[in-house]
């Protein structure tokens, strides 16, 4: 396995609006994700003033993920957040220019890190295209496990396609 390049999960700043614009309104991403409609710059700005940033109130937790010369290579989220059964899903995404190169694979890391020692979670789970090899391969470096196939999970407007359902025990 390749080193991990350094970096820095933070919060989310009134700065990221257009990443996070970006991201939401990427059609491609939507047939992966629960969003399926877009959401106006104004949405996402009212998102980013009024989030606390704590997943307990929020039931969730959306971070940035920088690199070691301060550049937003993308997010990283904790959603789905249950408290009673100390869970959440795992959802990430890498700007395209910073792929295949260990970013996902450390952001993983210091968030399986923040989840163990600060959250104090039983368990991340996460659910990802079977055709999304090299997302798939991230998960994997980090200690999840492959535990189902979902069958026609994942509708992108004219196909349904299998998802691989992961977990990792903390």
């Amino acid at each position: 396995m390749e080193l991990t390049p350094p970096i820095r999960l933070r919060a989310l700043e009134p700065e990221d609006l257009e990443l996070l614009y970006q991201v939401e309104n990427d059609q491609e991403l939507w047939s992966v994700g629960t969003t399926n409609v877009p959401y106006s710059r104004y949405a996402l700005h009212e998102y980013i003033a009024n989030v606390t940033g704590d997943i307990y109130v929020d039931k969730q937790l959306r971070l940035i993920i920088e690199n070691a010369e301060g550049e937003t290579v993308g997010l990283v989220d904790l959603a789905n957040y249950d408290p009673q059964h100390r869970r959440a899903e795992v959802g990430i995404v890498i700007q395209r220019r910073f792929r295949d190169k260990g970013y996902g694979r450390a952001a993983l890391a210091q968030l399986l890190q923040y989840a163990r020692r600060i959250i104090h979670l039983h368990q991340l789970y996460a659910i990802v295209d079977q055709a999304n090899d090299n997302c798939l391969r991230v998960f994997k470096e980090v200690g999840f496990q492959t535990v189902a196939v979902l069958r026609g999970w994942l509708y992108d407007g004219d196909d349904y396609h299998d998802a691989v359902f992961l977990q990792f025990f903390i």
